[in-house]
């Protein structure tokens, strides 16, 4: 394993990116977001995703020149077109905008078009929480699971993801995919060489296994008891708030983010943020939730919503990460060249 600082990581990502042709604020921001993730011990969303979207950007796949813009205000309701780049950047304005529109109407829905992989969804809430903004975030992604009752895959996993900020205590922090587990969960183990635990997926003939490549070849298996029924269902309205509204394409109209060449996904993302004082107000809401985490931690052993993940992010502040040789010498190949 190889141990850098949290600045030598994002300087390495964000010239691997630049390298490729991603217009700096998409390398920034890029950056930014895998950095984050990896300090947070998410390693399926954080450094293991740079040469992915390395050969995405030389392929065509992300348009490397993109720069997001608001294509559409009214009301409370913004639309933001990511030009088929990478999606960090205009996740990042989505929600700036939405901050914006918040302070002035109470509220905002704030979609994302023409996008890419967009990380740990719940990261791009944090600037909304550190305003005392309850967050709410929806994307989807290429198919991976079948509807209810299906045999093909149709749906992304689509993650869902919420921020609700704490006085003087870190947010609480929820985010999941709607599969068993994220699909980069196969990525990495398939990297590392170990077997994934029966019931994460399904390989290409719709029997399980425990092989990470043939369930990337294959579907991943919805959560929520034995049918995956409710897994799937939270998939669906995920997939239509994403795409119906705001235009995105559906998962099954993507390539896998899993291989180099294929099309553009042209995916959507969408936040909605919520001003408690424009409800019951900011003294109700910030007294309600403590009442609620007081007796959540009546019981022992109880873990906050994002507590583990943040405490991690502090301690890679001070004490670095540490990554795996061959990942780092890879990215290191492709900073310089």
């Amino acid at each position: 394993m190889s141990q850098i600082t949290l600045a030598q990581a994002h300087d390495w990502v964000e010239k691997a990116l630049l390298q490729c042709g991603a217009h700096p604020d998409m390398a920034a921001a890029t950056a930014r977001s895998l950095v984050r993730a990896e300090a947070q011990g998410l390693a399926s969303h954080g450094l293991s995703r740079v040469p992915q979207y390395v050969a995405h950007l030389r392929s065509g796949r992300a348009h490397g020149a993109a720069v997001p813009r608001v294509v559409r205000h009214q009301g409370a309701a913004v639309l933001v077109d990511a030009d088929k780049g990478l999606a960090f950047a205009a996740c990042e304005l989505a929600v700036r905008e939405a901050i914006i529109t918040v302070s002035k109407l109470g509220v905002c829905f704030a979609g994302v078009t023409n996008s890419h992989h967009c990380g740990v969804l719940v990261d791009h809430l944090r600037p909304a929480a550190e305003v005392g903004l309850v967050g709410l975030g929806f994307a989807n992604s290429p198919s991976a699971m079948p509807v209810a009752g299906g045999r093909h895959a149709i749906l992304g996993t689509n993650p869902i993801a919420a921020i609700f900020p704490r006085l003087g205590h870190d947010p609480l922090m929820i985010d999941l995919s709607l599969s068993e587990v994220a699909r980069g969960k196969l990525m990495v183990a398939a990297r590392e060489g170990r077997e994934i635990p029966l019931g994460w997926a399904l390989d290409a003939q719709g029997e399980p296994t425990t092989d990470p490549q043939a369930g990337m070849a294959g579907s991943m298996l919805p959560f929520g008891a034995a049918t995956g029924t409710k897994g799937a269902m939270l998939a669906l309205l995920v997939e239509l708030l994403v795409t119906a509204l705001i235009g995105a394409q559906f998962g099954f109209e993507a390539s896998s983010f899993f291989v180099d060449e294929g099309n553009q996904p042209r995916i959507g993302q969408a936040f909605l943020l919520i001003d408690p004082g424009a409800l019951a107000g900011s003294r109700s809401y910030f007294d309600r939730l403590e009442v609620l985490i007081r007796n959540m931690l009546v019981d022992e052993g109880v873990r906050l919503a994002g507590a583990r993940r943040l405490a991690l992010e502090r301690a890679a502040a001070q004490a670095g990460i540490n990554i795996p040789d061959a990942l780092f010498k890879q990215i290191q190949a492709l900073a310089a060249g």
